[in-house]
């Protein structure tokens, strides 16, 4: 059984938020949310809110038992651009795009044996 948590419209690049998400994908749900409180990194923080809804979902609508979870699918995909307007010099104009991302993580319980 697995239980997910979904965060959109996260204004980080997606490019920023794959490192912080390659750091705990595999690992126990306590491992990742202890790796993600120490990471000096801007995305640590929606990327642990995820982590930690997940494990919430799995343990409220899944009765499965927090100790025995671990993050079995991370992701993180792209989300619309904001594209504005910045002057420049000589009357020319260029864009500004600021991204957004979308994160996935999948927790499932661990399997005996």
């Amino acid at each position: 059984m697995e239980a997910k948590a979904i965060a959109k419209f996260i204004r980080i690049s997606p490019r920023k938020v794959r490192h912080v998400v390659d750091l705990i994908r595999g690992k126990d749900v306590n491992e990742a949310l202890a790796i993600l409180r120490f990471t000096p990194k801007r995305a640590s923080k929606p990327v642990a809110k995820v982590v930690q809804s997940a494990a919430s979902n799995a343990e409220h609508n899944y009765d499965m038992d927090q100790e025995n979870l671990y993050v079995a699918k991370a992701y993180v995909d792209e989300g619309p651009t904001l594209k504005r307007m910045k002057a420049r010099g000589m009357g020319r104009a260029d864009i500004l795009r600021h991204r957004m991302s979308h994160i996935t993580v999948i927790v499932e319980e661990k399997k005996e044996g």
